[in-house]
Formats: C-alpha cells, structure tokens, sequence
C-alpha cells in the first residue's frame, strides 16, 4: 500500500500521528509545508493525506482544491485546531473525506483512517455513532436531511470585558481549584486551557468517552467531563450554561483539572460575566436553527426522554419525579420572558446521603460534595434551605443548558427533557451534531 502523507506545519503533530500509524501497521511520511509535500507527488501518490487546514505559504484548503483537481479519488482528511463547522462545511464542499478538530482523538482519527483507506462509506459522525446512553435509544433510527439548519443571526459575537479570577473548590477532587477567563477573539470559540498548557475546547467532540465505539461509549451521569486524550477537565457544565445565556461565543478559561463549584450552581459565574461585562464582535453569532424533531429515549411518562423541536426562540420544558422530598416538578425556561441569573443559576446540585457517602467511600468524589449539593436523608433535605420548592427540576435545566451549548452554536428551538441526566444530554447534542455533519456531508 502507498504511504500515508501528513501535511502539517507543527513536527510534533507529525511525529505523534506518524507513531500511532505506525503501531497499526501504515508506512507514512510527514511533510511541514505545502510546497515539499506537492513536490514528492512527482514520484509517490500517497493512499491518504492527512492535511492541516493553517500551513505556512500554501494553506491547507488551496492545496486540498490541487489535490481534488490532480486525484480525484485520494481520500483527504482536514485537520484543524482553529476551525469551526463553517471551515468544514467549505473542506466537504471542495473535496474533502473528512474534517477532525485538534486535538485530535486517537481513536476516531485510526476509525477514520482505516475507513479511508478502504474508501468506505462514512457513519454520519463515525467518531462516534448513535448513542448508547445507559438506555439512551434515539426517537429515530436515522437523521432526516434538513434536521438542523445553521443560520447567522443578527446578533454579534461577544467576549469578556477584561481578565477575571474565580477560585472555590472542586466539586469531585475537593480540593481548591480555581479558573481564569479571559478574552478571545472572533471565531476562536469556548477554550479550555489546563495548566500545563494542554488545550481542550468546549465542545460535544471533546466529552469524555466521545471517540469510544458504540459498545465501548457511555457517557457520564453525574457530570460533564472533557478531555483531549491526554488531560481532562471535569464538571464544566454550570460556567458552559453562564456562557450560553450570557451569549459569551469566545472565551478561554484556564484551569487546572476542575471548575471550581462554589456552591454548585452557576450564581457566581453568572455574577462574574455581568460585572466584567461582555464585549460585541466584529463578527456575526451562527445558531443552529432546529428544524425537525430529533432526540433520544422512549417518548413516554415515565421513561427518560430528551429531544428538541422547532420553536421561535429558546425554551426548555423539563419535567423530573423522585422520591420525596422531590416529587414530581415541571418547569419551563424561557429566558426571553424569565431571568436565569434569578430563576436558574442560584439551582444547586441535589444527591442524598447514601449516594454521596458510598461515592466518597470507594474514592470517587472529595469533600467538594458535602458543601455544593442540596443533600436528602429519609425524605428530608438534611443540610441547607431550599432556594426554591422546585429547585430540584430548576437544576436539571440548568445541566441542560450547559450541555446543549456543547454544540458550539446557540440554539433556536424547544428542548423538551423528562428525568434525564447529563448521559441524556450529552447522546442528544451528538445527534445534533451528527445532523449538522449529515447535512455537510450531503451538500
């Protein structure tokens, strides 16, 4: 077989994908710039190139168009730190086999290679395919064309007005951990930052488990954890819901392996973004638009379901029933007419006493719990005063919103949940996702 070609301009991207390909067996050769690489193809053509988008001189969409003009059937695969669906929209368009973000996952840029090579039919999303949720089961087997339309609304990009610090502690390690926000600018998205310089963005291809097949995937219940292969930064879902509805698009926040849960709601990031202020961009906000009903789980009462539908505007129905003290709570957010920084952020996180001592017994989670969740005993909330009668069904509209804007794109649309969790939340922005991907792909 001829080798593999990779064409990027950072040699350890080079040398790490060179290694992996070459532990399954593939001959490969590395190039740093368009110009070497178009001139091998005089005595080589290579089975598959791996090609940055950002190369010095040439860059990786004019050389892509080159190689579509020269050889037609070589499959391409784009590569990009700094890209987002508009950039893979345009590689699809010109020729590419496929798009993957930086960094990349070791094991969905193997899956995509081996299905390239043989010039195999992609899986919408290959990555990976339909969720499998603890129970999760998609409302559909398939993704209609046409499900989810991305749009540029009239609103503009935003940042922060200025560096904040927020410090508290972990809400799994327990320990005092602290985050740094600050702003970026147009295009470069929600961006994790870990302390050893490891760069992780704030999006559904980065959770925890995403890159697993379909029998090795299951993502987490009990909060939302990101991760690039080699480090992770856990419980991202309440500061991802400040961002959202504070409608912050660029931001990069610096951490360490956890975001600090003062007392496990988003009421502190939420007051953080409204005293620094947001900055307008030069730059419009693209929403995906929901145009089809889509979703995951068994539509009935008292079976987990999650989906979304078309609506004019952002609403979220959520409905949970436990146990007491809990009951059954439904409520609805909308925050064209509700306040979230009054009716949603100040919602803690709720566990009972035997769920979080068994937890804390077998290593899982720190102290953290004990001082950030409402906790129940024998029917009765055991350490706090409630917020709100229902501030139970209000925090599981908050996880919801945190999660949703996984997507990279804000939302136009119904969210109608009922007793879900983050596992629920997370298998239903993949199915987005994979409807945005379809509709690339089928361009």
């Amino acid at each position: 077989m001829n080798p593999i070609c990779i064409v990027d301009d950072q040699p350890h991207i080079c040398s790490t994908v060179s290694g992996i390909l070459a532990d399954e067996g593939y001959d490969s050769v590395a190039f740093q710039d368009a110009e070497s690489f178009w001139q091998s193809l005089d005595t080589q053509e290579p089975s598959l190139v791996l090609l940055d988008i950002w190369l010095p001189g040439v860059d990786g969409l004019e050389l892509l168009k080159r190689l579509h003009e020269r050889f037609p059937r070589l499959p391409i695969i784009m590569m990009s730190g700094h890209a987002g669906i508009e950039t893979a929209v345009t590689a699809i368009k010109a020729g590419a086999y496929d798009f993957m973000e930086k960094p990349l996952h070791l094991e969905a840029l193997l899956e995509k290679v081996e299905s390239a090579i043989h010039h195999r039919p992609l899986k919408i999303g290959s990555s990976s395919s339909s969720p499998s949720t603890n129970g999760a089961s998609n409302l559909e087997s398939s993704i209609p064309t046409g499900t989810v339309d991305i749009v540029v609304s009239s609103e503009p990009q935003r940042t922060l007005g200025e560096n904040v610090v927020l410090n508290g502690v972990g809400l799994l390690s327990g320990r005092k951990t602290g985050i740094i926000l600050s702003p970026l600018g147009v295009n470069e998205g929600i961006v994790f930052q870990t302390l050893e310089g490891q760069t992780i963005r704030g999006h559904i291809t980065s959770v925890e488990n995403y890159a697993k097949s379909d029998l090795a995937k299951k993502f987490s219940a009990n909060s939302t954890t990101l991760e690039n292969g080699i480090q992770q930064i856990r419980t991202v879902e309440h500061l991802m819901a400040a961002f959202s509805v504070h409608g912050v698009t660029n931001v990069l926040i610096k951490v360490d392996d956890e975001i600090p849960n003062v007392d496990g709601s988003a009421k502190d990031f939420s007051e953080l973004i409204a005293k620094v202020g947001l900055v307008e961009q030069q730059a419009p906000t693209k929403i995906a638009v929901i145009r089809k009903k889509i979703g995951v789980g068994k539509e009935k009462n008292q079976e987990k379901h999650l989906y979304a539908e078309p609506f004019d505007g952002f609403e979220v129905v959520m409905r949970v029933e436990y146990p007491k003290p809990i009951g059954e709570q439904i409520f609805t957010f909308n925050p064209e007419k509700e306040s979230f920084s009054e009716e949603i952020a100040p919602a803690r996180s709720f566990n009972t006493f035997e769920n979080i001592e068994m937890a804390q017994r077998l290593g899982k989670v720190g102290s953290g719990y004990l001082n950030s969740h409402i906790i129940m005993h024998e029917g009765k909330v055991i350490n706090t005063e409630l917020r709100y009668p229902d501030e139970f069904v209000r925090h599981k509209i908050l996880d919801l919103i945190g999660d949703l804007y996984l997507l990279g794109f804000p939302i136009r649309g119904r969210i109608v949940a009922n007793m879900t969790s983050h596992d629920y939340n997370q298998a239903l922005v993949e199915r987005l996702y994979q409807a945005i991907l379809q509709d690339i792909n089928t361009a």
